[in-house]
């Protein structure tokens, strides 16, 4: 299963060191549950994307594996990939960057011919094969038809998929220099939240070892982290409820709108995905 790990510590700036897979598996376990991809994504001091990723499983490059990433930035977006559409090509690897944000998504949507035709012109911006950077193409129509307005644009792009297509979930999390904003629907997949107050420095790993993140800065930084796990074991950890929209601001306040209060129209159950799809969405 993908990973989704998102982080912000706005209104400033952290430096933070990222292990984006964990380099004590062994090299057959890895070839086993290891992804197909792995990406960074943060912003400079300009506001500018700057997403490092590549289309590699560990067992392919054992030196990958142990790469640490070092970054500073407002917005952290992390991505560790199990390919459900899409072979594992650059272009295919999350996170991905249009308009000056940054996204990532875990599950699966199918009927993707009707995604291109309510995408329009809007097609264009889809370099890959994904369902995922599909997604975000419609977030970004329906943010240009409500002015910028990015909560707006995801509320609109998300219900247009559950209602019109069949999926099997659409986690996501996108970012921009300032903010965070994570959805969760159905109940498929897991994504937790912790506001992390002042305290000790920022030590965070996942349970299945695919992200850990650490920060040296200051002790007195607020932080919100959004993972598809608990990455520690403070008990602060909440679960998103299905059909949340999560939005963190440029000033680190949350803010949670239900967006979706209902089940899909068209739920994919894994029996009903190719054999690939299933096996990228199992939890392991």
């Amino acid at each position: 299963m993908c990973r989704l790990f998102g982080m912000t510590a706005a209104p400033r700036r952290v430096k933070a060191t990222f292990w984006l897979l964990d380099a004590s598996d062994s090299l057959d376990r890895q070839s086993e549950t290891n992804p197909d991809g792995t990406g960074l994504g943060t912003f400079d001091t300009a506001g500018r994307p700057l997403v490092e990723k590549q289309p590699l499983a560990a067992y392919e490059d054992r030196q990958f594996a142990v790469e640490a990433k070092h970054r500073e930035s407002a917005t952290f977006l992390a991505h560790v990939r199990h390919a459900s559409t899409g072979a594992s090509t650059p272009n295919n690897t999350h996170p991905f960057t249009e308009h000056g944000r940054i996204f990532a998504h875990n599950g699966v949507i199918e009927e993707l011919s009707r995604l291109d035709e309510e995408l329009g012109r809007y097609r264009d911006l889809v370099n890959g094969e994904t369902d995922s950077e599909r997604f975000f193409a419609l977030i970004t129509k329906h943010i240009d038809a409500h002015g910028g307005d990015v909560t707006a644009g995801i509320t609109d792009a998300a219900r247009w998929i559950a209602d019109q297509l069949p999926i099997f979930a659409i986690n996501l999390l996108l970012t921009t220099a300032t903010d965070l904003w994570a959805l969760r629907y159905p109940g498929t997949h897991d994504l937790y939240v912790l506001e992390r107050e002042p305290g000790e420095h920022l030590a965070h790993r996942g349970s299945k070892g695919t992200v850990r993140v650490h920060s040296t800065d200051p002790a007195h930084t607020p932080t919100v982290v959004v993972a598809s796990e608990p990455m520690d074991d403070d008990a602060e950890w909440k679960l998103v409820p299905s059909g949340e929209l999560l939005h963190v601001d440029r000033e680190l306040r949350v803010h949670r709108t239900t967006i979706l209060d209902g089940p899909p129209a068209h739920p994919l159950s894994l029996s009903d995905l190719s054999a690939e799809a299933a096996e990228s969405q199992m939890h392991r």
